[in-house]
């Protein structure tokens, strides 16, 4: 997979997906992204910035969506144009298909979305990179699935992301062997703070909830059996995020992340 310079899959650099959840105000996404920017740049590792101007899957219909398409992409123009990152959002069906990718890098499909065959279709046909999330509700195998439909689109710059399965209600596990599996398809993401979630978990079932600190561990974890991109999401106060705070990584914690994750690579790269 290729984003612009940075290319994505076996013997490649782990790329980075990093940013807050939902796009919360210009300057809130500016300084998330010149921050998050710095720290790759430390570590050496090529970053995508990533954040939603909608979220459509929120749990209470009183949450918190963003600030919608045309300020969204207005704001995730300005991080490209000034910052010289590629920029990575969510769609949800095909009409911001086309508004979405004549300014953003990659369209991502949501994991629940990750069967809609008529969004994959309008996504792969858009000339854009995609990143799939697999669906919750799904074996790893059944992703060939995903990835032929974007390809049928006319796609094949295609990431493949993994964000936990469904065990029981309101808990999420990782299953390592499914990282292995899907590689055959597609280059593969981690999704280390999404995997994480409670869902529906919190506030009586009206928020998600999480334990960020359970995040670096199953990202570390991924490494070891090997993944082309790491996705975190990023927020300078989780505790006030309006999106996935509970899940949500601070800048000091992705920092010590991507310290542990790029000493793992490297220790398997020597034996």
């Amino acid at each position: 997979m290729r984003v612009g310079s940075i290319e994505i899959g076996p013997g490649r650099p782990l790329a980075l997906i990093a940013g807050p959840c939902v796009i919360e105000g210009e300057e809130f996404a500016m300084r998330h992204a010149e921050r998050l920017r710095a720290i790759a740049a430390r570590h050496g590792l090529p970053l995508i910035f990533k954040s939603s101007f909608d979220k459509a899957n929120r749990t209470s219909g009183k949450s918190y969506r963003g600030p919608g398409i045309d300020e969204g992409l207005r704001i995730l123009a300005r991080v490209k144009r000034e910052l010289s990152l590629p920029v990575l959002t969510d769609v949800h069906d095909e009409r911001q298909v086309a508004p979405a990718a004549a300014v953003v890098d990659v369209l991502q499909i949501p994991a629940f979305l990750c069967r809609q065959t008529d969004l994959l279709l309008a996504a792969g046909a858009s000339g854009c990179a995609v990143n799939v999330k697999k669906g919750q509700f799904l074996a790893p195998a059944e992703m060939k699935n995903a990835v032929a439909k974007l390809a049928e689109g006319g796609c094949s710059n295609v990431l493949i992301t993994e964000r936990g399965s469904s065990f029981g209600y309101n808990n999420l596990v990782v299953d390592m062997r499914g990282l292995v599996e899907m590689r055959a398809f597609a280059p593969v993401c981690f999704d280390a703070t999404h995997s994480v979630q409670r869902p529906g978990a919190g506030a009586g079932g009206t928020t998600t909830g999480g334990d960020r600190t359970l995040a670096p561990p199953l990202a570390r974890a991924a490494c070891a059996v090997g993944i082309d991109a790491l996705f975190c999401e990023v927020h300078e106060s989780p505790e006030t995020a309006k999106s996935d705070g509970p899940n949500s990584l601070t800048f000091e914690m992705w920092d010590q992340l991507l310290s542990d994750v790029t000493k793992i690579r490297a220790a398997l790269s020597h034996g």
